[in-house]
């Protein structure tokens, strides 16, 4: 077998493993936070992260199949070796992108909602009258 051919099935295995494990440990350790950007709102902060997830996988997979694609045939295995980092590395700053690109969002609006909390009185004034003589 030639050993590009054996460099595209370590890479597709390693990237989506990658992938995979990448998306579950954010979305396992990022629904709290989600539930904080959404003010507890549980089933929304479930079905956003479930969103996310999905997107994070359609995103990462598209980009390890096109990005399989070598320009150069690997003869030996220090050529193997040498393609698989390159591509893997590529792969892993992509996820490393993608999910500082997440948290920079998820915080913009964990912000805001703090901001809107702290401008909204906590209890409307009920029956409130002017001072005598204003």
């Amino acid at each position: 077998m030639d050993l590009t051919v054996v460099a595209y099935v370590i890479y597709l295995v390693i990237s989506i493993g990658l992938t995979i494990w990448v998306a579950r440990t954010l979305s396992r350790n990022g629904r709290v936070f989600i539930g904080d950007v959404l003010q507890g709102n549980e089933k929304l902060a479930d079905a956003v992260n479930h969103l996310l997830v999905v997107g994070f996988y359609l995103v990462n997979i598209g980009f390890v199949t096109l990005y399989l694609r070598s320009g150069e045939t690997v003869l030996e295995a220090r050529g193997l070796f040498e393609a698989l980092s390159v591509k893997i590395g590529v792969v892993l700053l992509v996820l490393g992108v993608m999910h500082l690109g997440n948290v920079w969002v998820l915080n913009r609006m964990r912000r805001r909602g703090i901001m809107e909390r702290r401008q909204t009185p906590p209890v409307t004034p009920q029956a409130w009258t002017a001072p005598a003589g204003a």
